[in-house]
């Protein structure tokens, strides 16, 4: 078995904890459902924040969907001028047979633009 990492980012509407909470919520719901995720396989959790992101950690929507015994950290992004503002960006850890192939990677709301620019640069 190897551990595998799934990214994911998504943007808050403004920097609240409601917003923050919910925009968390809503990305690793996706992941979770994407990659057909069993909660014992996920091995940790990083997430990043732009530093206009401060009010609440977005661990803690992970928290409150149960990820209780996941080991989980916070930190705030490199703040480089003219980078996406106000986005949340998460690295999943899981323990899988799938291949890195197999791994489905989400972007969401504002941060779906940072896919696009990604193969625009590998063209």
């Amino acid at each position: 078995m190897a551990t595998r990492g799934i990214r994911g980012a998504t943007t808050s509407p403004a920097n609240t904890r409601q917003d923050i909470l919910e925009a968390t919520n809503e990305l690793l719901a996706h992941i979770v459902e994407a990659n057909d995720l069993v909660l014992d396989d996920v091995a940790a959790a990083i997430f990043t924040t732009t530093v206009d992101l401060n009010a609440t950690f977005p661990a803690l929507a992970a928290r409150l969907m149960g990820w209780e015994a996941v080991p989980l950290m916070c930190a705030h992004e490199m703040n480089v001028p003219g980078s996406l503002a106000r986005c949340i960006r998460v690295l999943v850890l899981v323990n899988t047979e799938r291949t890195a192939q197999e791994m489905h990677h989400v972007y969401l709301r504002g941060a779906a633009q940072l896919r696009e620019s990604v193969a625009r640069d590998l063209s």
